[in-house]
Formats: structure tokens, C-alpha cells, sequence
């Protein structure tokens, strides 16, 4: 991409942000482009040298573990970024999604179609060998998306280390996890409510650009959209026909991206703009004038887009709940709590 177009995209970006802060004073906090230097008061109790003796090489461990999954399977990818955001929107990044009991946040409906947990289970048991009782599940998670990221052909960032796990893990609270039906503002608040902004939740939905969904999760819009007998009008004719053959059951598998399925790119908004977001999240986002413009400007340049998915990326994975790193320990196996 031309630097032409690079510049364009982000003062397309800037111009956005400036004109949606003079009309709306209220957003103007949440519409701050983050860069590096925003997010350093999330990082306070993290540090990036944490293992640098106590476990050298983990990163390294994680890695390989990491390509070797992905190398026998690469729908484990995407599989385990969803999983760190799942971890991270309930009780900040605290691997509480992994626990498995009775009531956890793994047996919560919209927890269901997670997956990736044996593969955090066996990075723990390696590095446990070679480090015990030193490496969180919560850093592990975090380093395993980063670097299932990187294995789907995204961007890498650098991860700060320093998460406790946390002893709780409650179904009812996973339930205010987005599951593709929300409006927009609920999407916002709810990002908001995790020290993100609306520039966050319009990038992070470009993971979209890879993985699969369960076709129950969109059949609503195929048929009988909102009781009217009819299907979702936002969805092109073509991609509607496609859908149906594709999603005649619920428990089938369809592409988030029907462009490029396995290609981390723009794609995904370029398929916003042609009416092909297969969530109605997805689409509703190319509808509202505080999502919009945002998912243009990122639709014209994937090095933009790139550069922000990590700056993201790096915000989510530094939310954290006090009273779980106040409380929380260092599991022996990511399933359990220690006793």
C-alpha cells in the first residue's frame, strides 16, 4: 500500500474522531486514538522482564507448542485468540475461562463453542517441567494468542508479563459475553465497561477476518429475521443464498470471512462495505456513524490496520481485576484451582 493511502486512512481516522468529539463531548475520552504511551497505566503491576530469570525461554516454549497445534490444525488459531478475549471480558485476563467445574464460565452457553483448551493445558505441562509453580495460565493465554495470531499471518507485539489467575469462575457472569446479536451501543458500553474504546472494538472485530462461527449463531437472520417472515435486509441476495446452503444446521461451521477464511487481512471490512458480515455485529457495524468511518479507514490500508490490531490487543490483554490478581495464585494446572 502506498503511503499516500496509509496517510489518508489515519487522518480519515483523526478527521473522524476530532468532528464525532466536537459534536459529542460525552465520547470524546472513549474515541481517544490509544498509541503506546496511553496504555502504560495498564501496565503497572505488569512487568516485561518478569521471567527473564525465573523462567527464561518460556516465550520460546509457548511458541512452539503454539505452531505445533496450529500446524496440525490452523482453525485452532483464531480458536484461541476468541479464547483470550472470552478470558479477558470476564474478570480481566485471569484464566478463568479455563477453569472447568460445575457453574464455571466454561459451561456458560456462550462458552460452548471455545475451544483451544488442550492446547493451553499441554504449553502449561511443558513449561511446568521446566519452570514450576512460576508461570501463570492467564500469561500463558495471553502469550498464546499473540502467538497464534502471528501463526495466522497477523502481526506480533510484545506481551508484559505478571498476571495472577484468578480463583473464581462463575456461568452468569460469562453470559454478558457479546454473542453476535447485540446493538451497537451495547457493544460500545460493553467495551467501554473494559477500559476499551469504540476505535478497539471496531479493530478487535477484525480478528473476524479469520476463523468459523456455528451456523446457529446466524440462522435468525436467514429466514425469519425479527418476526418478520423474512430475511435480515442487510445481507446481500448472493451471500444470503450461500448462507442458507451453507448453515441448513445449526451445529455446522461457516467462515466469518467467506473472502479470504484463512488469510489475516482487510477483507473482512472490505466484506462490510458489500453487505457480507456474516454476525449481525459484524455488519452492524459498517451501519452506525460511530463504527462506520472507522471500518472504512481501516479497510484501506492493512498496515493501519495491523499496527492498531497489536495496540489492541495489547489493551485487552492488560485488563485486569484487582480483586483477582489481589487474591489470585499461580495454578499448577490451568483446569483447577490449586488446594
Amino acid at each position: 500500500m502506498k503511503t499516500g493511502a496509509t496517510v489518508f486512512s489515519f487522518l480519515a481516522i483523526m478527521f473522524f474522531l476530532s468532528a464525532s468529539a466536537s459534536n459529542l463531548p460525552s465520547l470524546l475520552h472513549p474515541l481517544k486514538v490509544p498509541r503506546l504511551p496511553d496504555i502504560s497505566s495498564f501496565e503497572d503491576d505488569l512487568s516485561y522482564s518478569l521471567y527473564q530469570h525465573s523462567c527464561s525461554g518460556v516465550e520460546g516454549i509457548i511458541y512452539r507448542k503454539v505452531k505445533e497445534w496450529v500446524k496440525k490444525d490452523p482453525t485452532l488459531a483464531p480458536s484461541l485468540m476468541r479464547l483470550h478475549f472470552h478470558d479477558c471480558a470476564v474478570r480481566g485476563c485471569d484464566a478463568s475461562i479455563l477453569l472447568d467445574h460445575k457453574g464455571s464460565e466454561k459451561s456458560a452457553n456462550v462458552s460452548k463453542s471455545l475451544r483451544g483448551f488442550e492446547v493451553i493445558n499441554d504449553i502449561k505441562a511443558a513449561v511446568e517441567k521446566k519452570c514450576p509453580k512460576t508461570v501463570s495460565c492467564a500469561d500463558i493465554l495471553t502469550a498464546a494468542a499473540r502467538d497464534a495470531t502471528v501463526l495466522a499471518g497477523g502481526p506480533f507485539w510484545t506481551i508484559p508479563f505478571g498476571r495472577k489467575d484468578g480463583r473464581v469462575s462463575l456461568a452468569k457472569e460469562a453470559a454478558k459475553v457479546p454473542m453476535g446479536r447485540e446493538s451497537i451501543t451495547n457493544l460500545i458500553e460493553f467495551f467501554q465497561s473494559k477500559g476499551l474504546n469504540v476505535l478497539d472494538l471496531v479493530v478487535l472485530s477484525g480478528a473476524h477476518t479469520i476463523g468459523r462461527s456455528k451456523c446457529e449463531s446466524v440462522q435468525y437472520r436467514l429466514y425469519d429475521y425479527k418476526g418478520t417472515k423474512k430475511p435480515d435486509p442487510s445481507i446481500d441476495p448472493q451471500y444470503l443464498n450461500y448462507l442458507r446452503r451453507k448453515c441448513r444446521w445449526a451445529s455446522e461451521d461457516v467462515y466469518l470471512d467467506a473472502t479470504t477464511p484463512h488469510k489475516f487481512d482487510t477483507q473482512y471490512y472490505q466484506n462490510l462495505k458489500k453487505k457480507m458480515g456474516l454476525l449481525s455485529t459484524d455488519q452492524l457495524l459498517y451501519g452506525d456513524s460511530r463504527t462506520k468511518p472507522i471500518a472504512d479507514a481501516l479497510s484501506f490500508d492493512s498496515s493501519l490496520f495491523s499496527n492498531q490490531f497489536s495496540v489492541s490487543m495489547v489493551k485487552l490483554a492488560n485488563i485486569l481485576d484487582f480483586k483477582s490478581q489481589d487474591d489470585g495464585e499461580i495454578r499448577v494446572k490451568c483446569n483447577v484451582v490449586n488446594y
